[in-house]
């Protein structure tokens, strides 16, 4: 069973949240998903359906500047005029508070993918305390003068313009391992049904605004600080899953550069899985059950573990 709702955030900006259950269990479980960039929510129907098969609830909102959030706020790809990867980060943290009014007494992993990965960073380096564990999918490590040249360049853009100079700067070689190239949109994943329907989705593949990847590039430079991670709990359950031909983990190297900066914050239940040939959206590749069942298997483990 699906449920719509809108939740209005301190600023009285609404956001949208869907919520996946099965009215006649009590889950186990809650997995609270955060969605990537130039995407949505509504996007993760068959991995939140299998949760639910598993007795796990899902949770999970459109962004500010994505979805049916977006469309209210009357702009897609544009967070907010200031501090928009903060306030999209604490949005996250309001999500969690109206799932543990409703589920007071059961765990709550993040599950947050690409820009999700990012924002979910974000989240534990603030309310690691508030979840019982992370799965960071397609997440990675960008090298300091990356982010810094990037929100130089977005810093001098007009903030509410799309740019396309900013997008091709990001995305522009993400293609370029990818054989027998059909779409710009082919690093998603194999699944060319699922690549064709995110370009055939209008809240999917926009070109975000200027101040979208000032925000962006913000983020992404909070999220690697260290004395930030530092204040991460250090016993908080971490997996990190990719694809191994995901240029966005740098094909596997970002990743492991991610975990490791989280191993030297002092994190003790650090995870990694890799999937041969995956590409960027592994919920979406044609794997995708193999990979359901083993990020299933990991929370099992989880929930067992905090039991005992």
């Amino acid at each position: 069973m699906e449920k719509d709702f809108w939740l209005s955030m301190y600023d009285d900006v609404e956001i949208y949240v869907k919520k996946w259950f099965n009215p006649n269990q009590k889950p186990k479980a809650i997995v609270q998903l955060a969605h990537g960039m130039a995407e949505h929510i509504n996007r993760y129907h068959p991995f939140s359906n299998y949760l639910v098969e598993n007795n796990i609830a899902v949770f999970g909102n459109d962004h500010r500047g994505h979805g049916q959030t977006g469309e209210k706020q009357g702009s897609l790809g544009y967070f907010a005029d200031e501090n928009g990867f903060e306030k999209v980060t604490n949005d996250l943290f309001e999500v969690t508070l109206e799932i543990k009014k409703e589920y007071p007494d059961t765990p709550v992993y993040l599950v947050g993918h690409s820009m999700g990965s990012f924002l979910s960073r974000a989240y534990i380096q603030k309310y690691s305390q508030e979840v019982d564990g992370v799965i960071l999918s397609g997440t990675g490590y960008f090298p300091k003068f990356q982010s810094l040249a990037g929100k130089q360049v977005a810093a001098v853009l007009p903030p509410k313009e799309e740019t396309k100079l900013m997008n091709a700067l990001t995305f522009g070689s993400y293609n370029k391992k990818v054989d027998d190239m059909h779409t710009t949109f082919d690093w998603l994943t194999r699944d060319q049904k699922m690549v064709q329907s995110y370009i055939d989705d209008p809240y999917c593949g926009f070109v975000p605004k200027a101040r979208f990847f000032y925000d962006l590039m913000d983020g992404i430079k909070t999220i690697q600080d260290k004395r930030r991670n530092e204040a991460v709990r250090k016993d908080l359950p971490m997996l990190l899953v990719s694809g191994d031909a995901d240029p966005v983990g740098d094909y596997a190297k970002g990743v492991w550069k991610t975990a490791q900066l989280y191993e030297k914050a002092g994190l003790e239940n650090i995870a990694s899985m890799f999937f041969h040939d995956g590409r960027h959206e592994i919920l979406n590749e044609l794997n995708k059950e193999e990979v359901f069942n083993l990020l299933f298997h990991w929370l099992r483990d989880q929930m067992n573990q905090s039991s005992k």
